[in-house]
């Protein structure tokens, strides 16, 4: 199929064509001097640098587009608070009347102007802008975009990993009303590709030349893309023969190209001239997020402003950050977690320092930031990083140390008794006498516990604290939270607060409060939000403290999978209840005993096609055994599996330190030092029959 005209001459020409939105800037608004800078400094942007010369742009291609541009006038969108300027007579709304998500960056310059928003200290070059920077950041992207062409509901593939331009590129895209189709540079070249294609999308927006030049082959001569642009790095660093005929941009470009057209505008206002531009719906589609999935093609969520607008207002139940608190972000931004997580902070005026993985650890003691938003293999990590380091200690200190945490664990458990956190799907109300003499044991035992809990804290806990460096609190989400991490943390007087979504709920569904942090559950749902859980087979409503599947219902639901209606309809139901296809129970009210505060929690057990089924009739939760077993320092990953109908088997990829470590003590090795197959399998199976 061929492109539309105003697209051929970018398909075949070096030099692209003007962009539909510039040619009528010129012809309608801009006087002449204006528009001419505008004309001068998009050639030279988009033009590829070339051996030989400068190739010239096609005059009659020009023509035509302009042509075709003055037939159809250039619809624009814009973000109503965000960019009120372009509005005629402003648009009324106040500071907090968000319609769009870009609209929180004209709050957050208004109220936190001079504070710093954004440390990104591992690009090149290092970043740092405040909140006002920010904004204007965002401003000239997403103008430099309408400069090049881009139209509302247009869809640009922006495949980059975390930093502040993602974030400014995000923002920008939709400031203008296209949606962005998000992915990160690890996805391999064909799953890129079936999002580009499946998207539709017109333009692509890419982290670095390393990660373009990788695409060139096998991705970008098979696409058809308007233009290109690149956040991070050179352009004469792109591989030639992949950008022949294709416009390209960095970053200064876009941005230099909208900050001109913007000061362009505000001098045509002044002279009396408007462009028209629509306002942004909370009801548009903001971004396509294509889902990993656990099998089959992925799927393009579709998430609008008002999804992304309720987790951005009603996440400070659960995160009460307040200015000038650290954020730690390391999570892939195209994953909806960190994205909504971002969002949310920004609007009470924090600092998101960027790191990675490689520099976690010291980015921890260095910046002492009193949040981090992740996911649990973090948590697990840093668990097993400050296990290790007590087990090379001496061994007075070892021993020392494991007995206090032993205590502390101890206290903690006596402490839930009393505090009524202890976690039951027992809806029956325990009797008064019962309840009091458990209430007074356990009273007992954190009296006799606590001052030995007190000097663990001074003798061990202090160090830690220092190195992790997470003051108020650890938020995890995106996946399954292992009890055994969140009991040493909670022993250690480290926070952790487990929340629970998906990608098609914007992602949260329900989060642990501070003040209410019950272990083993997800917590109690967010405001405006509806969970029921139902039964399997019939589907019928399940009283408190039944296992079924949970299903959920509330703003943050998505408007659907793009282009199949068919996958939307299995999830989503006429009265706007999702499935999320997780089994889990709903914790019973008791207004009294030792579970009184856990009332209405979430807590999930594993998915509903994970679920093996044996021929004795016994439905098998395998993230449980696994949850059990990863426990041991034998087993890296474990996965369990129906070996046949009667049995269980696993996959197992042991860790071959600790095994041959094992070995050793246990002096098992063959005569090379080696170890065995079924040596290593009877290790194994120990281990199994351990945990």
């Amino acid at each position: 199929m061929l492109p539309p005209s105003g697209q051929m001459a970018a398909l075949c020409s070096p030099t692209p064509p003007l962009p539909s939105s510039l040619l009528l800037l010129r012809r309608h608004c801009l006087p002449p001097s204006s528009a001419a800078l505008l004309l001068r400094r998009h050639h030279r942007a988009a033009t590829p640098r070339r051996r030989g010369g400068v190739p010239r742009c096609d005059a009659a291609a020009i023509s035509s587009s302009a042509g075709s541009t003055l037939e159809h006038p250039v619809r624009r969108k814009c973000s109503p608070l965000l960019e009120s300027a372009l509005l005629p007579g402003g648009n009324g709304l106040t500071t907090h009347d968000w319609m769009a998500v870009p609209d929180i960056w004209r709050t957050a310059a208004e109220k936190y102007a001079d504070r710093v928003a954004l440390v990104d200290p591992y690009h090149e070059p290092p970043s740092e802008l405040t909140y006002k920077q920010l904004e204007q950041e965002i401003l000239d992207f997403s103008q430099g975009l309408r400069v090049i062409g881009v139209a509302p509901d247009e869809k640009l593939a922006l495949f980059a990993d975390n930093s502040c331009r993602w974030l400014i590129a995000d923002q920008g895209i939709m400031a203008t009303g296209a949606i962005n189709v998000v992915r990160g540079t690890r996805s391999s070249d064909e799953e890129l590709f079936q999002i580009y294609t499946h998207s539709e999308s017109i333009a692509l927006v890419v982290d670095s030349p390393q990660f373009f030049n990788r695409l060139a082959e096998s991705f970008i001569s098979r696409i058809n893309a308007r233009f290109v642009v690149l956040l991070w790095g050179e352009k004469s660093c792109l591989n030639s023969k992949a950008v022949n005929g294709i416009p390209l941009y960095d970053f200064k470009d876009i941005t230099q190209l909208g900050r001109e057209s913007r000061n362009a505008l505000r001098h045509s206002r002044e002279q009396g001239q408007q462009v028209v531009f629509e306002t942004i719906t909370p009801d548009d589609v903001a971004t396509l997020i294509y889902t990993s999935g656990t099998s089959g093609t992925p799927k393009g969520v579709m998430l609008t402003h008002r999804n992304l607008l309720h987790q951005i207002k009603n996440l400070w139940d659960f995160v009460p950050a307040v200015p000038g608190d650290r954020f730690l972000s390391m999570l892939p931004p195209w994953h909806a977690y960190e994205r909504a997580s971002e969002y949310f902070i920004f609007t009470y005026g924090i600092q998101q320092v960027y790191t990675t993985v490689k520099y976690l650890k010291e980015d921890l003691q260095h910046y002492q930031p009193q949040y981090i938003v992740s996911v649990p293999l973090v948590y697990e990590t840093l668990y097993s990083s400050i296990q290790r380091q007590i087990s090379s200690s001496s061994t007075a200190r070892k021993f020392v140390a494991l007995a206090l945490i032993k205590i502390s664990l101890l206290y903690m458990e006596a402490k839930r008794i009393y505090e009524g956190t202890v976690l039951s799907n027992n809806p029956v109300k325990p009797s008064f006498i019962v309840y009091m003499v458990n209430w007074l044991s356990a009273r007992i035992v954190a009296a006799l516990l606590w001052p030995l809990h007190n000097l663990a804290k001074k003798l061990v806990y202090e160090k830690i604290h220092s190195a992790i460096g997470i003051s108020k609190a650890g938020i995890s989400g995106g996946g399954s939270l292992p009890m055994h991490v969140d009991r040493f943390f909670e022993a250690i007087g480290v926070k952790v607060q487990n929340g629970y979504g998906l990608t098609e709920t914007s992602p949260v569904v329900a989060a642990r409060r501070p003040f209410c942090n019950v272990l083993g559950t997800v917590g109690h749902p967010v405001k405006h939000t509806e969970i029921k859980v139902v039964d399997i087979e019939t589907g019928e409503v399940l009283p408190d403290g039944s296992k079924g599947v949970v299903k959920v219902r509330g703003p943050q639901v998505m408007k659907g999978y793009y282009k199949n209606p068919s996958s939307t309809n299995k999830v989503l139901d006429q009265e706007g209840w999702f499935d999320t296809g997780d089994i889990g129970w709903i914790a019973p009210h008791c207004p009294t005993g030792p579970s009184r505060k856990c009332g209405g929690m979430l807590v999930l057990e594993g998915r509903a096609k994970d679920t093996i089924v044996l021929t004795t009739g016994e439905n098998v939760e395998p993230a449980e055994i696994e949850e059990a077993a990863s426990r041991s320092d034998l087993i890296n990953q474990i996965v369990v599996v129906g070996q046949d109908k009667r049995r269980l088997g696993a996959i197992i990829v042991p860790n071959y330190d600790e095994v041959l470590a094992t070995a050793k003590r246990k002096s098992i090795l063959d005569g090379n030092n080696e170890l065995a197959k079924d040596k290593v399998l009877n290790l194994l199976y120990d281990e199994l029959r351990t945990w």
